[in-house]
């Protein structure tokens, strides 16, 4: 089987009339009957609605009517969003059979700029820790990452175009990586989180996969914006992605960060090192560390993390934890049996945590993210490793410790894979971008996406 198109062919395809949605379509569903049995992406295919939102597409075109890049690309929709008529079942046996009266605003905006809902994609259970029935397309005994498991598989697999993810954690970039595709994660609030099942909400974030910056920058667009169903959601204007090419600063001013992204990757941490160094046509590159390797600034500046960095993990999880109590307590007390055990210890954590402990936390992720918002005054971008390594096995999801500090601190973030591992799995970068400035990151990303020219491989299944 051919290996899946990027949205960014698809598009250029239906565009010039070289493929039709319907065609794209029963592309996807064929992945999908190839694969699935084995990876487990989706708990809800809609292949009736999609080939008539296909046909409609198609339809359109024959009349002129094209509503941009989106247009007639399948998605897949993580199932704690809700989709008119499917079920939102959170990864509950009590909720599966939740039908959604209307669509989320995210899945809405999608519809209105011509992409096909396919489906929705596997979740873990209420977007938490417990390991999720979805396997790696690249080792089916190896995680997929969670909670954004099934979406993540899917784009690897082909079997959608792109797909809607969400982060309280690590939930969008860590499957990501793991799965070998690209990633965003927005500023928080940048997209509504209007029809979505609530986590913890000051760390919420919808984001979107897809195999190509491109594809992620395209689907961004489309969902982001204010809403007056989440007064929480952003006002600011999303500039046009659509038809200006992702342009990046020349040169980019990148730092390296060391600190904990060394002291828990070294490995994958001095890989990323060289890469810079291989790439240093890219633009200036800084390496930056608080102290456990020698620091080379290339633009002779310093951008060491904050202090305050070296109490993300535990905050991060405090405020986690009280935030799912509060939507969840009630729920657990009366169906214990349908919260598995990882997020049963969680809720009960956050029970057991005292107001004065969150609101400490509170003052202390408000007082990090100026402090990070700070760091873009002299760059463009923060590099990281995405992950900690190549994914583990499937009794766990992941480690999210490089990602949680961005959802914490609300920072957007991109994520590309760059290489294989010595087991043929993939592995990924990280780029964190100013707050709102999700146009100026992916202008970087594009570059660095077309520099590294990462090797696409068939799958091994």
């Amino acid at each position: 089987m051919p290996e899946p198109l990027t949205i960014t062919d698809a598009a250029g395809f239906i565009r010039t009339g070289e493929l039709t949605p319907a065609d794209l379509l029963e592309q996807c569903l064929a992945r999908i009957d190839r694969y699935e049995d084995r990876v487990r992406a989706w708990v809800h295919i809609d292949r009736d609605g999609a080939r008539e939102q296909a046909a409609r597409l198609t339809a359109e075109l024959k009349q002129n009517n094209y509503r941009g890049p989106l247009h007639g690309i399948p998605v897949g929709i993580k199932d704690i969003i809700d989709v008119f008529d499917m079920p939102t079942g959170c990864g509950s046996k009590r909720w599966a059979q939740s039908y959604a009266r209307r669509d989320a605003t995210c899945v809405e905006r999608l519809r209105q700029a011509g992409a096909v809902i396919l489906g929705k994609t596997v979740t873990t259970a209420y977007a938490s820790f417990d390991p999720p029935v979805t396997r790696n397309p690249w080792n089916l005994d190896r995680t997929p990452g969670g909670s954004s498991s099934g979406s993540a598989a899917a784009v690897a697999c082909g079997m959608c175009l792109g797909a809607l993810a969400t982060q309280t954690g690590g939930s969008i970039t860590r499957p990501a990586s793991y799965c070998g595709v690209y990633s965003l994660k927005p500023t928080h609030g940048r997209v509504s989180v209007d029809g979505v099942l609530p986590l913890a909400p000051s760390l919420d974030h919808i984001g979107v996969m897809a195999n190509c910056v491109n594809g992620l920058a395209w689907i961004f667009e489309a969902i982001a914006g204010r809403d007056p169903r989440d007064p929480a959601s952003a006002g600011e204007r999303v500039p046009d992605l659509t038809y200006a090419p992702l342009t990046s600063p020349d040169p980019q001013r990148i730092a390296v960060l060391g600190g904990i992204f060394h002291e828990r990757a070294p490995a994958l941490h001095e890989q990323i090192v060289s890469l810079t160094r291989r790439l240093e046509g890219v633009g200036g590159l800084a390496t930056t560390t608080n102290g456990t390797i020698p620091i080379n600034v290339l633009d002779a500046r310093n951008a060491p993390l904050p202090a305050e960095f070296g109490e993300v993990t535990r905050r991060h999880n405090t405020v986690m934890a009280v935030e799912a109590a509060a939507y969840h307590a009630p729920r657990l007390a009366r169906y214990p049996d349908d919260y598995p055990p990882n997020v049963t210890a969680l809720l009960r954590e956050g029970l057991n945590i005292s107001a004065p402990e969150y609101a400490n936390c509170k003052a202390h992720q408000e007082r990090l993210s100026r402090l990070c918002d700070a760091l873009f005054d002299h760059y463009d971008a923060l590099l990281t490793p995405a992950t900690t390594g190549a994914a583990p096995t499937s009794e766990t999801t992941g480690n999210p410790v490089f990602n949680s500090p961005w959802s914490y601190v609300g920072l957007p973030t991109v994520s590309l894979p760059f290489a294989w591992s010595p087991e043929g799995l993939p592995l990924a970068v990280q780029l964190i971008g100013p707050r709102l400035g999700e146009a100026q990151l992916f202008g970087v990303a594009a570059r660095w996406e077309a520099e590294i020219a990462f090797e696409r491989r068939p799958l091994p299944l």
